[in-house]
């Protein structure tokens, strides 16, 4: 899709879908990422998800909140960070953004 351009080549894996949690598209990370379960775009989230993070998905979608957390497989870590974007302030849908991060991360305090 020409409106997610920016995001084809980016160094993390993007997953966009629909308010109804179809997936519109996925930069090439996030195809190589879930190669094995074939071509996702127009497949429904709630197919390849558990009852627990389904629903997540739809107060996400409902509520306009997002949801942040870090995952370890095959012994890479990664943040994964979900939040719905919007169309002139509506929600049109979520991201799920998921960056690998080294195993000691450094942390800084800017207060």
């Amino acid at each position: 899709m020409k409106d997610f351009e920016w995001a084809r080549e980016l160094n993390c894996a993007v997953t966009v879908c629909d308010l109804d949690a179809n997936v519109l598209y996925q930069n090439s990370k996030a195809r190589k990422t879930f190669q094995s379960h074939g071509d996702l775009i127009g497949k429904n989230l709630r197919d390849c998800h558990s009852d627990r993070s389904w629903r997540l998905i739809r107060q996400m979608l409902e509520k306009g909140e997002s949801n942040s957390y870090t995952i370890e497989k095959g012994g890479v870590r990664k943040f994964i960070h979900q939040t719905p974007w919007r169309t002139d302030g509506i929600i049109s849908g979520l991201v799920e953004f998921s960056f690998e991060i080294p195993q000691d991360m450094p942390h800084f305090s800017r207060d």
